[in-house]
């Protein structure tokens, strides 16, 4: 790097223990994308096929933006395909026909979008809705409503296959598994759609197929959980059976059970998933049949008949060492109904702290879509600038995949001519024990004489999306001595060891102190002001200046001219949230080292 006539160091060291509002390295951050209806994609029955990939694409820039690392995408809603198959006919909501092609593979064309952005693809299915409305759905001839009407079970406008009838599940789980089979999605993912939900005055017909198909079972709703269970564990052993990195995950009504129907249930008053729509969730993750549930909460905080944080606590503590990520309500901010608490632009944020702060809560998924790009009470904006700033890796899962990738090797580092940025380069690990090797790479940066922790999260510098970019050019916006480490990625997540450390920036040999006003003895860190002390050894126009850990500037300290000697300044800073801060001091536009400050409110 270029010399400067200014040689000194900021000395501080700093403590980091607001674990809650600041973010992990790892964290599921997912929205779905539901497609029935057309209400979120496409938006319309009539879009030409250019549209609809112009408009999915900026769905996928949108979230990435937004901090996501992984989509939920409605492809089949109703019996019915959002790719080529042999067993159900073309969505209706893609050309306004069911049964019409739309000239290209939307299902293959969505997963290399998103994969090219680095974003996982967890392919959407509900297993059991046939017709979402009898009086003006479009059905094709090859619809299984018409092929195999005696499969059928009407409720209201809705028609479903009947769960009770071992057919219907072979069925579900041949058009799951020809796309798990067909198509390189990262994840199986049903929604909270079971036995219909109760409606008053209609009844689910299925006397005759309990009476023909009952298994031993005296109660019918034992059997009808049974024959939910059923296509759950197939689905979920043929899964396993066919791609082991394929993960199945499941978003189930919030409610398991309340209290005053099983003790072991949730201190609430609603609908029950295990009584009502027959689904026992709380059985899938004890038999470990999911991968992870994310349980819609569609409450807020404080909500009588089903507080959000006691059900967050409560499927928490029931995660059976698998995946918990919540279902968040987007769709409800500034639009809460009788739940006036939606209108408190603090609602949504204070649910995600409090998951970060709920052991097992590994991430959200936010419905919908269509609702998130409207930035309800600016909800996106406090995802972009709070909780989702740093980037963040998917959690792994040890019982799928536990053995993690060689570290890259040969790490070297290459300074420009302009001494603005510098260029790494690394080789591709060979296989580890399980065959496997890196899926995509991870870039480190730490200040020199930082400890080197992997699971710092704003150390962070660069996500690779594949296995093929082994370089990164890192711009210097504010010249210090860095060290750089990389470290390989496999698919489902696990890490390997850091690559060799590379050093990169000036070498200082002259210390200036901070002094902490306020606690002379440890003068890190500090909460409302701190002295900075420095010695200018050549006469020349001195810059202090003080940055984020993003290079964003703060304030402007010092800039004027200054002659040898020893010089001391306070930052003050007003209105800063808690967090790292980066002091840099140079002279005539020479390159200056830096140091952190922590401001700890």
């Amino acid at each position: 790097m270029r010399n400067s006539p200014l040689i000194l160091i900021f000395s501080l060291f700093f403590l980091q223990n607001h674990a809650q509002t600041t973010a992990p390295k790892r964290e599921f951050r997912a929205a779905w994308i539901a497609h029935v209806a057309n209400i979120d994609w496409p938006s319309s029955k009539t879009l030409t096929a250019d549209a609809q990939r112009a408009e999915f694409v900026a769905i996928l820039d949108f979230h990435k933006q937004a901090g996501m690392n992984a989509v939920v995408v409605q492809v089949r809603a109703a019996c019915d395909a959002n790719y080529p198959s042999d067993i159900e006919p073309w969505s209706e909501w893609l050309t306004g026909q069911q049964g019409r092609a739309p000239n290209y593979d939307p299902l293959a064309f969505m997963i290399v979008e998103t994969h090219k952005r680095g974003m996982e693809f967890h392919a959407w299915f509900n297993p059991y809705r046939a017709v979402l409305n009898a009086n003006s759905s479009n059905i094709a001839a090859s619809h299984v409503s018409i092929l195999h009407p005696d499969w059928i079970q009407p409720y209201n406008l809705i028609r479903m296959l009947d769960p009770g009838l071992p057919a219907v599940r072979q069925y579900v789980v041949s058009v799951i598994m020809d796309v798990v089979r067909r198509y390189d999605i990262d994840a199986v993912h049903f929604d909270d759609y079971f036995y219909p939900y109760p409606q008053t005055g209609f009844t689910f017909a299925d006397d005759n197929t309990f009476a023909a198909n009952s298994r031993g079972f005296n109660n019918k709703d034992d059997w009808r959980r049974d024959n939910v269970d059923l296509l759950i564990k197939t689905v979920s052993d043929s899964v396993k059976n066919a791609k082991k990195y394929v993960k199945f995950g499941i978003s189930p009504f919030g409610i398991w059970r309340n209290q005053s129907s099983d003790g072991t249930g949730s201190a609430t008053n609603g609908l029950q998933s295990y009584s009502d729509i027959y689904g026992d969730s709380r059985r899938w993750l004890r038999e470990g049949w999911v991968d992870y549930a994310a349980p819609q909460l569609y409450w807020s905080i404080g909500f009588t008949p089903a507080k959000y944080e006691v059900l967050a606590a409560w499927w928490a503590n029931n995660a059976n060492g698998k995946h918990i990520y919540i279902g968040q309500a987007a769709y409800r901010i500034n639009n809460g109904g009788t739940d006036a608490n939606w209108s408190q632009p603090n609602m949504m944020p204070s649910e995600l702290r409090l998951n970060r702060a709920t052991p097992s809560v590994l991430g959200s998924i936010f419905y919908n879509t269509t609702t998130l790009r409207a930035n309800p009470l600016g909800i996106v904006d406090s995802l972009k600038t709070n909780f989702y700033k740093t980037p963040a890796l998917i959690p792994p899962m040890a019982w799928k995949d536990n053995v993690p990738p060689k570290a890259p090797t040969n790490l070297t580092a290459t300074i420009n001519a302009a001494q603005t940025d510098v260029t790494l380069r690394w080789t591709k690990p060979t296989a580890a024990t399980d065959g496997e090797t890196a899926k995509y790479y991870v870039v480190y940066r730490f200040l020199t004489g930082e400890t080197l922790n992997l699971d710092k999260a704003t150390a962070i510098r660069f996500i690779s999306t594949s296995d093929t970019t082994t370089s990164f050019t890192d711009a210097f916006a504010n010249p210090s001595a860095f060290v750089y480490v990389v470290t390989a990625v496999d698919r489902l997540h696990n890490e390997s060891p850091a690559s060799n450390a590379v050093n990169v920036g000036l070498t200082a040999t002259r210390e200036i102190t901070i002094q902490n006003r306020f606690e002379p003895n440890t003068p890190n860190p500090f909460n409302e002001a701190t002295t900075l002390r420095y010695s200018v050894e050549k006469s020349g126009f001195i810059n202090l200046k003080i940055f984020d850990s993003s290079g964003r500037q703060i304030t402007d300290l010092v800039n004027t001219q200054q002659n040898i000697g020893n010089y001391q300044t306070e930052w003050r800073p007003n209105n800063v949230p808690s967090g790292i801060y980066i002091a840099v001091l140079t002279t005539d536009g020479g390159l200056g080292v830096t140091q952190r400050l922590v401001l700890v409110r």
